[in-house]
């Protein structure tokens, strides 16, 4: 099982967006893909199920945690309409994790420990986080292999990325590993002086630890989204659906020779 978190401590960078496309793609070359929607706002959740209110959500996975086994985790999971394409929803309720978490040992492993049960039903997992730090992105960063982060080609963004990278160190350093990680340029619009320039940036500054492509500004994005349906399966000639493509073809020869990201 793959592990992959999809972070940025900057809202409205495309996070949800780049866990629906390549969770998409991946389903439809034959994996069994789980998407885990950590964000309270239920953006990933409300993209496949807009009408539904689940009863057992990620929340339960922190309300369970010390009565949690490979049973009651399937409960959490729902199918999707799209073959090998699982979700487990979120729920508002994950906003008040920050206040119960406190004086609680354990609560920044809970979803590793589930992801641990369940290993060998699923062939990748990504996991959708909150844009700010605390024990959800904590989870998150703590049961990931890869990190992606999907990073606006914008000032403001740049310097959210600065804060995101900033963390990721800190959890180096607690955890005493590495966490490979994906700079993924999105949202680039190379009519405008500013993207150019931030797309530079972030090579310049980042080196390889950017994908080398970048993922362009494409209202497709936003019609698949209200369809809900994978951006691949609404629109596979869109300009935003071919750069998710090749992002994809390059982390997965990434992940088969095993080297950094």
């Amino acid at each position: 099982m793959q592990v992959i978190a999809v972070s940025n401590q900057k809202g409205g960078v495309g996070k949800t967006t780049t866990t629906v496309a390549l969770g998409g793609l991946i389903a439809d070359s034959g994996s069994r893909v789980l998407l885990i929607d950590l964000d309270p706002h239920g953006s990933l959740t409300s993209y496949f199920f807009p009408n539904t209110e689940p009863r057992l959500t990620s929340y339960s996975l922190f309300q369970e945690r010390q009565h949690l086994s490979p049973e009651l985790i399937a409960q959490m999971i729902l199918p999707t309409a799209f073959s090998g394409l699982s979700l487990m929803p979120s729920a508002t309720a994950l906003a008040t994790l920050e206040r119960q978490a406190i004086g609680q040992d354990g609560m920044g492993l809970v979803i590793s420990r589930a992801l641990h049960m369940i290993q060998s039903d699923f062939d990748y997992v990504i996991l959708d986080t909150p844009p700010l730090l605390g024990v959800l992105m904590i989870n998150a960063l703590a049961a990931a292999q890869h990190l992606l982060m999907p990073t606006q080609t914008e000032y403001l963004a740049l310097k959210g990325l600065e804060r995101m990278i900033s963390t990721l160190t800190m959890m180096s350093r607690s955890q005493k590993r590495n966490l490979d990680y994906t700079i993924i340029p999105v949202m680039f619009d190379r009519r405008t002086q500013a993207s150019v320039t931030s797309l530079r940036q972030l090579r310049n500054t980042y080196g390889d630890k950017v994908w080398p492509g970048h993922i362009p500004i494409d209202t497709r994005f936003r019609d698949a989204s209200k369809a809900g349906i994978p951006p691949h399966l609404f629109d596979a000639k869109s300009r935003g659906v071919e750069a998710y493509v090749s992002c994809w073809h390059w982390l997965e020869k990434c992940f088969k020779s095993k080297v950094s990201l």
